[in-house]
């Protein structure tokens, strides 16, 4: 029985699916202004475990994740660089989805855009108007009337009077409320601009999330994630919106899910404060999967402590399971009947019960991770019996690695190699079916030759003939 912390309802709920055998899942992604660092990658993660946890249990998963296209900070790099600011975009969601390929994190089934969305956004946003939830201004700014919506601070637990004493809003005269929050801005010179009802203009930051859910999930789905930072002002604005636009108070979101803060020597990491890094420039020193391992060995919601010797100790522990990886490989090739290895399949069923039942207390990961450390000693134990001479028992063995097997996949480790290794047939297979379409062209076979390019293209393939040789590459 799967049970995760609600932050709505703040206590463990068992999981009940909107739909049986199906979940819905969004996450808010980037804003793509830089290279993603540690802090972004930490719910990507997260979630990636998610997904795969409730793929191995044979749920139907539908996973979407946004990039905020359009924002302030993407604005001001591009002014800065001299560029249009979809290049920024542009730049930066190419740069994430490689630093998520590093660390195997697996690509959501859809990543809507901002820049993409825009009448969906103007519609929802032309609802909450006419239901009195949002006014505009003359400038042509829209914000939401957040003494409308009754509900307003369930999320974060907090009132409006605590909300205004403590948060650092602008001052604006213009507004109702000095919480109310923007839903549309008037355009600015050299800003982005789309036509809408109230002049040409832009999104503000929450609405984009609120549209895009809806859109792709519907009006209920069954979880929402984010960073802890996020909680507010982001997903109180984000509920206040949705319920508001649908007129359900129980729609939109059923579960939320929030990780965590990463800190940098218990010191929370900011620009500022000049402990900033990269997953780009962490990569440069560890492996991919070093760095998903370190984020996996504390539970989601707890704060993660980043530095040097906290991955050095991740590689350590790492290096641990790999090496049974390795023994388990290389025990897998081998035959022989014998029960030796009766035990070790039975700890190994064990054992990968107590992986799922880790999971499925709200998904906690360092206890999964314990489990796996179990199986990976019994392992070795065995391989050590083997090697001295115990007689194989390869029906037993072969469950005792498929538990492995499955513990890792879920997790999400031991990939890269495996990734290497595809890399280098389909390299391999490319060079074959190359050298056929060229021995097809020295024999003037156009049909077949095209027929072999055109079809390569329909699977994302493209060739270039150049005057040293045919080279390809993925569309």
């Amino acid at each position: 029985m799967l049970k995760v912390y609600n932050t709505l309802t703040r206590q463990k709920e068992e999981f009940q699916p909107l739909e049986p055998g199906k979940v819905s899942i969004y996450c808010c992604g980037v804003t793509p202004y830089n290279d993603p660092h540690i802090g972004n990658a930490r719910p990507f993660v997260t979630w990636d475990v998610i997904r795969r946890y409730f793929a191995q249990k044979g749920w139907q998963v539908r996973y979407i994740q946004n990039f905020t296209d359009v924002d302030d900070k993407i604005i001001l790099a591009a002014v800065t660089e001299g560029v249009q600011w979809s290049e920024i975009a542009t730049r930066y969601i190419k740069s994430y989805h490689e630093s998520m390929n590093a660390l195997n994190v697996r690509p959501a089934d859809l990543y809507p855009r901002v820049s993409e969305n825009i009448p969906d956004i103007i519609a929802m946003i032309d609802r909450l108007v006419q239901k009195g939830y949002a006014y505009a201004l003359d400038s042509g700014d829209v914000y939401y009337r957040v003494e409308k919506f009754a509900d307003y601070g369930k999320l974060s637990g907090r009132n409006l009077e605590d909300m205004q004493a403590g948060a650092r809003v602008e001052v604006d005269s213009r507004k109702e409320h000095p919480m109310d929050f923007a839903l549309w801005k008037a355009a600015k010179p050299g800003e982005p601009a789309w036509d809408s009802p109230w002049g040409k203009g832009r999104p503000g930051w929450h609405i984009e999330c609120s549209a895009m859910s809806l859109k792709y999930l519907g009006e209920k789905f069954d979880f929402h994630g984010g960073g802890s930072d996020l909680i507010f002002p982001h997903h109180e604005n984000e509920i206040a919106q949705s319920e508001a636009y649908t007129g359900d108070e129980h729609g939109f979101a059923h579960y939320w899910l929030h990780n965590g803060f990463i800190t940098v020597r218990e010191e929370k990491m900011s620009k500022s404060k000049h402990n900033f890094f990269t997953v780009k420039d962490i990569l440069k020193e560890y492996p991919g999967e070093v760095v998903r391992f370190f984020i996996l060995q504390t539970h989601y919601r707890s704060p993660l402590d980043f530095s040097d010797e906290r991955l050095q100790e991740a590689q350590t522990s790492l290096n641990r399971l790999k090496n049974s990886w390795e023994y388990m490989e290389e025990l897998s090739a081998k035959t022989g009947e014998s029960d030796t290895a009766a035990e070790l399949a039975n700890k190994a069923a064990q054992l990968l019960a107590d992986f799922y039942e880790a999971l499925e207390d709200d998904f906690n990961t360092a206890l999964a991770v314990s489990e796996m450390f179990a199986l990976s000693k019994e392992i070795n134990i065995y391989y050590q019996e083997v090697t001295q001479g115990t007689a194989f028992d390869a029906t037993g063995f072969k469950k005792a690695a498929e538990a492995y097997r499955e513990m890792a996949a879920v997790l999400g480790l031991f990939e890269q190699d495996s990734r290497k290794a595809d890399d280098a047939l389909i390299g391999k297979l490319m060079e074959l079916i190359i050298a056929i379409r060229q021995e097809a062209r020295g024999a003037k076979n156009w049909a077949v030759a095209d027929k072999i390019r055109d079809g390569l293209k329909e699977a994302g393939i493209i060739l270039e003939d150049t005057k040293t040789g045919v080279r390809w590459k993925q569309a």
